[in-house]
């Protein structure tokens, strides 16, 4: 299908009756009648209109669909990355820096074919890839855009952004789509995972599915540009992120990723953790990373012997950061 076809055949908003139109013409029916896509095995029937643990029924919801600046330097490049941010999330982490959106309470409904023609409009304003933010419960539908666009026209990678609560069975729908994935694995302990994330496999969770996202995608290829800087083409890097009083739990993260996969994937040392609110239930939350905390992690990773990894300088832990949720793009 050509981009113009496409365009043609959009439109922006639709009910529950072209949803289940298009879960017939696309084959996932099936998925979204019980849903069991995420760890959360819910089994809603969102395809009747009810809302999975994800907070979101059948029909995709997103808040924005614009060039994006701030992810690593080989994903965002100069030009942006074409960051598609999807409403609701299986995991609703306490902290999450995006809780508007994780929670439902911004976004508008996009229909198959319309998300297609966002991922061909973003690749004509010039972003490096199509970013999937946040994208687990719409894994089918997704799925079924990225078939359309591989086949219309779509030339720039795809970057599968997950917080790795997920599931491998999910994850092989995926299989040759995807080009890069871009998970985070946020906690080693099972009560950090109970109490940040109501997760408390979070770990053998989240270790499984960023195992099969390897599997899809085992070697790292970058584009070297005239600038000298490189674009991943294809690759894993994992995210963590630094939270405050977690330093152990982080050297756990960082030591089994090394441990596991050694070279073959990238690590990506986040200290960005913002307090978007004051925690009564958290308190230890309410203050940010340390330089000096957060130095001493690059030290330890640097010490046993990570060498393909990214770090972060001063200005990154800022709300200015977290886009307006407005509709842009969309």
């Amino acid at each position: 299908m050509m981009q113009k076809e496409i365009g043609e055949k959009t439109e922006k908003a639709y009910g529950e009756e072209t949803c289940r139109e298009e879960a017939r013409r696309y084959g996932f029916e099936k998925e979204m009648r019980e849903c069991a896509l995420c760890p959360r095995d819910c089994r809603a029937d969102r395809l009747s209109g009810k809302k999975g643990y994800c907070g979101e029924t059948a029909r995709i919801r997103a808040a924005r669909a614009a060039l994006h600046y701030w992810e690593e330097p080989c994903i965002s490049g100069k030009e942006g990355s074409g960051a598609v941010f999807f409403c609701g999330c299986p995991l609703r982490c306490v902290f999450c820096q995006n809780s508007v959106i994780a929670a439902g309470q911004a976004g508008q409904d996009v229909s198959v074919e319309h998300l297609a023609e966002i991922f061909l409009r973003l690749q004509e304003e010039g972003a490096n890839n199509i970013n999937l933010v946040t994208p687990t419960h719409f894994v089918p539908q997704i799925a079924a855009a990225l078939r359309l666009v591989k086949d219309g026209g779509l030339r720039i990678p795809v970057v599968y952004n997950t917080g790795s609560y997920e599931k491998a069975e999910t994850l092989k729908m995926l299989d040759g789509l995807v080009d890069i994935y871009l998970p985070d694995l946020k906690y080693w302990s099972k009560e950090l995972g109970k109490r940040y994330s109501n997760a408390p496999d979070y770990f053998e969770t989240a270790c499984a599915a960023i195992a099969e996202m390897v599997r899809q995608v085992p070697e790292t290829a970058f584009e070297e540009r005239k600038d000298g800087t490189a674009l991943m083409k294809r690759g894993v890097i994992v995210r963590h992120l630094t939270l405050p009083g977690s330093s152990m739990d982080s050297r756990r993260v960082l030591r089994y990723l090394h441990e596991t996969y050694g070279n073959r994937i990238y690590i990506s040392i986040m200290n960005q953790y913002t307090p978007m609110r004051q925690f009564e239930d958290h308190p230890e939350l309410n203050r940010r990373v340390s330089r000096k905390t957060y130095d001493r992690l690059v030290d330890f990773a640097i010490r046993i012997g990570i060498e393909n990894g990214f770090i972060q300088e001063g200005g990154t832990a800022e709300e200015s950061f977290v886009p307006l949720w407005d509709g842009t793009g969309l």
